[in-house]
């Protein structure tokens, strides 16, 4: 949830002809990943926490777009170092997460 904040805080320094565009789909696929990971966690069988984890991960991908786009119209790369540092590691988490899940012994 930490990474949300942050993009929310980045979105706010895009122009404002980007509310509708660039910032708002960054923040939706923010939003995304937590959610992503909540509801699969929710979810009864290993099979579909595998696959919103997926869907996560997904949207981690896209928003490190979104953020690299924000870099190359109107943000300083050195303003979004942090950020990219907090994507590369939730990656990690989540594909640890996901790893370790598919190793249990009654994963299919």
């Amino acid at each position: 949830m930490d990474l949300v904040i942050e993009s929310y805080r980045l979105t706010k320094l895009l122009p404002k002809s980007e509310t509708y565009g660039l910032a708002s789909q960054a923040q939706r696929a923010a939003v995304s990943i937590p959610a992503n990971i909540a509801e699969g966690h929710g979810r009864e069988h290993l099979g579909d926490y595998l696959r919103h984890l997926s869907i996560a991960r997904g949207s981690l991908m896209e928003l490190e777009t979104h953020l690299l786009i924000m870099t190359r119209l109107y943000i300083p790369i050195d303003e979004v170092k942090g950020t990219f540092e907090m994507v590369r590691e939730l990656d990690r988490m989540l594909s640890g997460l996901a790893k370790s899940l598919r190793e249990l012994p009654n994963a299919a």
